[in-house]
């Protein structure tokens, strides 16, 4: 029976709805399922005639929002220049923006009523003129975004279009103050750059040239911010560069939406191919690539010599840790960051200024929701947990075992062993279970082996263990409070039963059987007639409950559970496996997640097992697409938002080179062109504390510098005298990173000690590692009390060495 209700009527809560009158049907047991299906709305717009008397805005910036009644006028104004003299207004000319000016008047003299502006913005109508003429690859991106998904709505009705004009200006991108001679600098030099230059002139044109930029990331919002980045001649003069680090390699997923990468280009690395793209875009570009992950363990790469040398930082990031940790950078080195990132038709920009705009870290974005652990094993509801627990079964069975087994075989860790037994709660028992399941249990010899590993376990994930979970929880048992356990978010399961005809079954044995061989070296099979002969051949798995086996209902059950492990039974399991002078020759093979490969079994693997648990739990299964996008963890980017963000991000770059000092002048912005949906802000101030009548924010330090004049370092009790000479403050604790080098309530014998020690001593010997020849600084974090004794917050130490 099928009910349609209106969810904003029929909605009593959050998660709950009401359906109609029922009175008249049977009484509602449970099992009902609920589908979202959103409804087609017809969209009617008006003629261009009428629309242009009457128009509808969408506003993309509220610090803005009488703007696009100002441009309406504006550019029917500049519609009638270009018709009056065949060219657009003359940049920066005054005659042609005085005649603009003329034209917007006239037009808004004749307007009806839902245009006419009272007081028309002379200076805009001025700066249109000043513009018009003007040609920006930023600009062009953004639009051009907006336009291309505002195709793909009117091919496909998805998404709600554009109602119905929208002005976008970036005005605030001009100089801050304004430029004598401004039109000598802005005539054409006959090159590339002529449309840019009409707009900013010269000057900045060779500052462009000059900038020595990091990007960090060259997937799809590095791809278009170098394009951009060529297109508009960063670093492409004497004395700029461009250096582009990424790890990754090109895979075919990503040809769709980074458009540097061609199909012969899988398999390469991003970064070379991304920078010897753009070489062709424009050859005098200077971009340099690297292959290196960005975070502590390539500082000696990206140390104080490269982030000094550098003008600023653009994220091409897909993860936060990543991203927070190249804002702690630019802070440190204080270098402006240009953040983005996008989600599916969702983007956001965020501009970074020293001095003038908070950072990155200084607010966060809610945590990602994970799947809680019960639903995954026990209860799942909805495609995304079978799909989840899918890649987890790949995981342990297929890669995790396997470096385990490797890790205690054949030395490659010495301790493991050891490492193992000192994990908590029952980890060393599932470690030690699952590498004797691989050497001892489930060893196989031949392919038949793996094929009836496979039927064996088909049968333990989709008949026992469910059988077992119905033992334990009958489909009608209630719980304390009367209501039945199987109800709600959670869907009572039934058992598979194993069928050599359903190719569904067979897919999975294939795949399992093909993967399960490779660990161990072993040769697979293609040949599906051959196994499922094989198949009927094997005696079916009885099943017998166990008794004793504790399922946990909930989150709050599992953590609140204490489990203990058995030193008896632990002892029993190492001595169960084969001594590594027994394994001489032995190897295992763990096995790399690859969603794109079609020829490997991995995705064959998931999609089988994902859509065998959701037919245990009665959950519409999903097909190989949408399985790939869930379990391979696809962000869903698409090349018209990466577009629009990219070109945001280098409008920004525009002020930054300038060097704005207004933070309005900055922009900040959140779109969704799916809704359609545009917000741009400026930036907000960095927070700021106090101590005596110093202010200071997240960008101020104390610079102390470490080597004395005579050509000594400073000692700890130098340091602590520094600070109560020059600062007038005590400091009562002295630590860098996890390592504390004071406190006033160190023992004495210990504090004499260190205060006659260089302070790089101290470091070394309290952390149990010496400094590189690349660290030419240190930070030290410091707690403090004034005169009168108060604690008060202060600044970080940058304690320069060399």
């Amino acid at each position: 029976m099928l009910f349609c209700i209106d969810i904003l009527k029929d909605a009593t809560g959050p998660y709950t709805f009401s359906i109609c009158d029922t009175s008249s049907f049977s009484e509602y047991i449970r099992g009902g399922i609920v589908s979202q299906v959103k409804v087609s709305q017809k969209i009617s717009f008006k003629p261009l005639l009428a629309s242009l008397a009457e128009p509808e805005f969408v506003v993309t910036d509220f610090a803005k929002c009488c703007r696009p009644a100002q441009l309406h006028v504006g550019f029917q104004a500049l519609h009638q220049f270009c018709t009056l003299h065949g060219r657009p207004p003359r940049p920066h000319n005054e005659e042609d923006a005085a005649e603009m000016v003329t034209l917007a008047q006239a037009v808004n003299a004749q307007a009806l009523p839902a245009v006419h502006q009272d007081c028309l913005d002379v200076d805009l109508i001025q700066k249109l003129a000043y513009v018009a003429a003007g040609d920006l690859a930023p600009m062009n991106a953004f639009i051009g975004g907006l336009a291309a998904q505002e195709v793909m709505k009117a091919c496909s009705g998805k998404f709600m279009p554009i109602r119905q004009w929208l002005y976008f200006d970036a005005l605030e991108c001009l100089p801050e103050h304004r430029v004598p001679f401004m039109e000598d600098k802005c005539l054409p030099r006959q090159n590339r750059y002529d449309g840019q230059v009409a707009v900013f002139g010269s000057d900045l044109q060779e500052k462009l040239g000059k900038q020595k930029y990091f990007l960090v990331g060259a997937g799809a919002i590095g791809c278009e911010l170098l394009k951009n980045f060529a297109m508009i001649g960063l670093g492409c003069g004497e004395g700029g560069e461009i250096t582009v680090t990424d790890m990754d390699t090109i895979e075919k997923s990503n040809l769709n939406r980074q458009f540097l990468f061609r199909p012969w280009d899988v398999t390469k690395l991003k970064s070379e191919t991304a920078a010897a793209a753009v070489r062709d875009i424009n050859p005098h570009i200077r971009v340099f690539s690297h292959q290196n992950r960005v975070g502590p363990e390539t500082e000696h790469v990206y140390d104080d010599d490269f982030f000094q040398n550098l003008d600023g930082v653009a994220n091409a990031l897909d993860n936060v840790d990543a991203r927070l940790y190249v804002d702690r950078r630019c802070v440190y080195y204080r270098k402006p960051l240009l953040e983005s990132g996008t989600l599916g038709t969702k983007g956001n920009v965020q501009v970074v200024v020293p001095f003038l705009t908070e950072s990155y870290s200084s607010s966060q974005d809610p945590p990602e929701k994970s799947i809680p652990i019960c639903t995954l094993k026990n209860f799942p509801n909805a495609i995304e947990h079978t799909l989840q627990w899918a890649r987890d079964e790949f995981e342990g069975l297929f890669k995790q075992s396997a470096e385990n087994v490797t890790s205690l075989c054949i030395g490659r860790d010495p301790k493991f062993m050891e490492r193992t037994l000192q994990l908590g709660g029952t980890q060393p028992l599932e470690v030690l279970e699952a590498i004797q399941y691989s050497l001892v249990l489930h060893r196989p010899q031949t392919w038949a082996d793996c094929v009836a590993w496979a039927y064996q376990h088909w049968h333990t994930q989709y008949s026992h263990n469910i059988q077992q979970l119905l033992h334990s929880f009958p489909p009608d048992q209630f719980t304390s409070s009367g209501a039945l356990f199987w109800s709600g978010p959670k869907r009572c399961p039934h058992p598979l039963t194993f069928d050599t005809n359903s190719p569904l079954h067979l897919d999975y044995v294939m795949a399992a059987a093909n993967l399960f061989a490779q660990t161990y070296g072993l040769g697979g099979s293609q040949d599906c007639a051959a196994v499922a002969k094989l198949l009927k051949s094997l005696p079916v798995p009885k099943f017998a409950p166990k008794s004793g086996i504790r399922i946990h209902v909930s989150e709050q059950e599992l953590q609140s559970t204490s489990a203990t492990v058995d030193d008896s039974h632990l002892e029993e399991l190492k001595t169960s496996l084969p001594t590594p002078d027994k394994l001489l020759g032995f190897k295992m093979y763990p096995i790399d997640f690859e969603k794109d490969d079609d020829s490997n079994f991995h995705m064959d693997f998931i999609v089988a097992a994902s859509n065998l648990r959701a037919e245990n739990y009665g959950i519409s299964p999903a097909d190989r697409h949408k399985s790939k996008l869930i379990a391979g963890k696809i962000i869903p980017a698409i090349a018209t938002t990466t577009s629009a963000v990219a070109g945001l991000v280098c409008l920004e770059l525009y002020k930054v080179v300038q060097g704005h000092q207004q933070l309005e002048s900055y922009k900040n912005s959140f779109i969704n062109l799916a809704l359609p949906f545009f917000s741009l802000s400026a930036p907000l101030a960095p927070a700021y504390q106090q101590y005596y009548d110093q202010k200071w924010t997240l960008w101020d330090r104390f610079d102390v510098q470490g080597l004395q004049p005579s050509g000594e370092e400073m000692t700890l009790q130098q340091f602590l005298d520094y600070f109560k000479t020059e600062h007038k403050l005590e400091i009562t604790m002295l630590s860098q990173g996890v390592s504390m080098l004071y406190s006033f309530f160190m023992p004495a014998t210990k504090l004499k000690e260190r205060l006659d020690q260089p302070m790089t001593e101290i470091v070394s010997c309290v952390s149990k590692r010496k400094l590189g020849h690349h660290v030419k600084s240190l930070v030290f974090e410091l707690c403090c009390n004034s005169e009168s004794g108060d604690d008060v917050e202060v600044p970080y130490v940058r304690y320069i060495i060399r």
